[in-house]
């Protein structure tokens, strides 16, 4: 099975995002992940979205995406030519004699200390997939309280326009 990271530029208007995720669950495929944002212009917002399936599959969703009349591009963000990044926020229990072991493995990341209790620290960390699954299998010792993930988002690199598919209307 495939993994595919579709960078999608889309008209921002109201129930778009319902549209382009319809698509998917119409049509029985998953969404790995899935990131929006308004982009540079206001008048368009860019959704990065992870699917998986075999080839075929994911052909037939950039196909389906780009029929969207909300479309405007779809890029395929490949590793080594795009940067894809991801966001953990991760709360751990941690007493005073834990906290530096937390702190250390934090730094070992390049991760921030965004939230300091008596009982818990919550750090931020953003990299690639392989990086916060990293961080996170050391934290696995410590009491892990809550967790959520961003989902991924990136761009391709420089001037890479070899990926961008135009919609068909």
């Amino acid at each position: 099975m495939s993994k595919v990271v579709l960078s999608i530029l889309v008209e921002n208007t109201s129930g778009v995002l319902s549209r382009v995720s319809g698509l998917f669950s119409r049509r029985g495929y998953n969404i790995d992940s899935l990131t929006v944002g308004v982009t540079e212009d206001p008048k368009f917002s860019r959704m990065t979205v992870v699917a998986s399936g075999d080839d075929e599959i994911l052909e037939q969703i950039q196909k389906q995406v780009g029929k969207l009349v909300d479309v405007k591009k779809i890029e395929v963000l490949k590793d080594g030519e795009s940067v894809c990044r991801e966001l953990v926020l991760v709360k751990v229990g941690a007493k005073a004699e834990q906290r530096q072991q937390v702190i250390s493995v934090a730094d070992i990341f390049r991760a921030k200390i965004v939230d300091v209790s008596p009982d818990s620290l919550m750090v931020e960390l953003t990299g690639n997939q392989t990086k916060l699954d990293a961080f996170i299998s050391l934290l696995e010792g410590f009491e892990i309280r809550e967790l959520v993930r961003t989902g991924i988002t990136g761009l391709i690199r420089g001037a890479c326009e070899r990926n961008v598919c135009e919609p068909q209307r």
